[in-house]
C-alpha cells in the first residue's frame, strides 16, 4: 500500500510524520492484511483543526471539529475481492487536524507522536471497512486491533485505564 502524505500548518516539523506513518501502517498490516495489497493507495493529510472542521461540516453535516476523518473509496467486500496484480486502487483519504489531536495528546499525557500513531492506525481500519459506531461488539475488534497495531510500534494501549 502507498501512501500519499501532505502535512500543513500547524504541524511541527518533527518529529518525521512521514516516517511514523509507514511505522502506523507496515503495524497495522500485520493485523489487517487487507490493507497489505501493494495495488492500495490512500491519501493522509495532516492539517488544521479549521480544514477538519470544513470537512466534518461538507461530507458528514457535523459542524465542529474533530480529531480524524476517514473517507472510504471501497466497500469492504470489493477490498477483501481485490487481487493484488492490476492498475493502483485508491482506497480512501485520512485527514488529522493538529490542535484537536495535540490537546487530547495532552489530556491523555501521551506524547503527540503516539496520539498520531493511533488517529492513523484508527483511520487506515476505517478504510479498510472497519467501523466502530456500529455495535459494541465492532468497537472491540476495531479496538482490539488498534491495541495490537499499536504495541508493535511500542505504543501502550490508549483504552487502558493506567
Amino acid at each position: 500500500m502507498n501512501l500519499d502524505i501532505a502535512i500543513e500548518e500547524p504541524w511541527p516539523s518533527a518529529p518525521d510524520w512521514p516516517a511514523l506513518a509507514a511505522r502506523a501502517l507496515n503495524a497495522v498490516q500485520q493485523f489487517a492484511p487487507e490493507l497489505a495489497n501493494p495495488r492500495l493507495e490512500a491519501s493522509l493529510l495532516f492539517t488544521s483543526d479549521a480544514e477538519i472542521h470544513d470537512l466534518n461540516r461538507e461530507w458528514r453535516g457535523r459542524d465542529k471539529p474533530t480529531n480524524v476523518l476517514s473517507f472510504p473509496m471501497l466497500e469492504r467486500e470489493d477490498l477483501l475481492a481485490l487481487a493484488p496484480e492490476g492498475p493502483p486502487e485508491m482506497l480512501g483519504d485520512i485527514a488529522l487536524a493538529h490542535e484537536t489531536c495535540a490537546r487530547e495528546a495532552a489530556e491523555k499525557g501521551v506524547p503527540l507522536e503516539h496520539h498520531a500513531a493511533h488517529l492513523i492506525i484508527h483511520g487506515l481500519l476505517h478504510l479498510a471497512g472497519h467501523d466502530h459506531e456500529i455495535s459494541a461488539s465492532d468497537a472491540e475488534a476495531m479496538e482490539a486491533l488498534e491495541v495490537l497495531a499499536l504495541a508493535q510500534m511500542g505504543i501502550a494501549n490508549p483504552y487502558s485505564e493506567n
